[in-house]
């Protein structure tokens, strides 16, 4: 079957946009027990890239069926979980790379590189890190795993929030009623 890429951000509603994530199917991955844990020899790389073994992953349909099955642990270790096996995957720094971000009624949604659509809120919170000179943005995505807002994800973030006055109240924004601070 071939894979069509979610449309757009900017051309949807929020409804139709939670509709899109409520339509991605993921597997149990918390309800599977694996046996066997081992390494996967693969690694991400800070700007998203997957590599297996030194090569790179070129096939798309791949990295988004193995960031389906993607954790991490309360020690900061990520996983890729099948129901037999629990294999170590090294990640430089976010499992996942934030490239688009829009302003959706309420909501502050993001598209990632692997066309997972995650609306921020109280449970995909926002993460202000780096420093205040070199700043950068962290969203929860799912299972412990976070995306980093890439160079021009920021830049639209940090303009709908100058749009919305968020330099009066101390570079904060919300979305779904949260309040995010978007400085470190």
């Amino acid at each position: 079957m071939p894979y069509e890429p979610p449309p757009y951000l900017a051309s949807l509603t929020l409804a139709e946009i939670a509709a899109l994530v409520a339509d991605r199917k993921l597997p149990p991955v918390e309800g599977w027990a694996p046996q066997i844990i081992g390494e996967s020899h693969m690694v991400i790389a800070a700007d998203g890239t997957w590599f297996h073994e030194g090569g790179v992953i070129r096939r798309e349909a791949m990295v988004r069926a193995f960031a389906g099955l993607l954790t991490r642990d309360d020690a900061g270790h990520h996983w890729l979980v099948t129901p037999f096996e629990k294999l170590a995957i090294e990640v430089e720094d976010a499992a996942f790379i934030a490239t688009d971000c829009v302003r959706a009624d309420d909501a502050l949604v993001f598209r990632l590189n692997t066309d997972d659509i995650v609306i921020a809120g109280p449970d995909h919170a926002l993460r202000a890190a780096g420093t205040a000179e070199e700043p950068a943005a962290y969203l929860h995505v799912r299972r412990g795993c976070e995306a980093r807002l890439n160079r021009s994800t920021w830049a639209q973030l940090a303009d709908i929030a100058l749009a919305e006055g968020a330099e009066a109240n101390g570079w904060q924004i919300t979305s779904q009623g949260k309040a995010f601070r978007l400085l470190p």
